[in-house]
């Protein structure tokens, strides 16, 4: 899971980039952006060594939502469609849900 973790802390930049791409009309951000599709991929086929792929996926879908709702809502104050108290309350269950889903993948 060492693979996995690593793509998810670089996974805030990529979509950070996307968001100042502009459409793809910004080189930098566009080369970042796609830089780092590729690395996630790569890094997601490397823990798919030995980590099951609901699990993968799983882990990958969760923190992925949940970093960048959290990035969307402090770097760009962006607020929930209902307020910051429902995102939060949702991001929570996320994690909750990556929790569990590992617990049961490690017996």
């Amino acid at each position: 899971m060492g693979f996995s973790r690593h793509r998810h802390r670089r996974g805030g930049r990529r979509h950070t980039a996307l968001r100042y791409s502009n459409g793809f009309t910004v080189v930098l951000p566009s080369i970042v952006t796609v830089a780092g599709y590729a690395l996630a991929f790569f890094m997601l086929s490397q823990a798919l060594r030995t980590v099951d792929l609901g699990i993968a996926y799983a882990v990958w879908a969760g923190i992925g939502t949940a970093a960048i709702a959290l990035i969307s809502m402090v770097v760009f104050g962006e607020p929930g469609t209902m307020g910051k108290m429902w995102k939060t309350i949702g991001l929570v269950l996320i994690i909750a849900g990556v929790v569990l889903v590992n617990l049961q993948g490690a017996h």
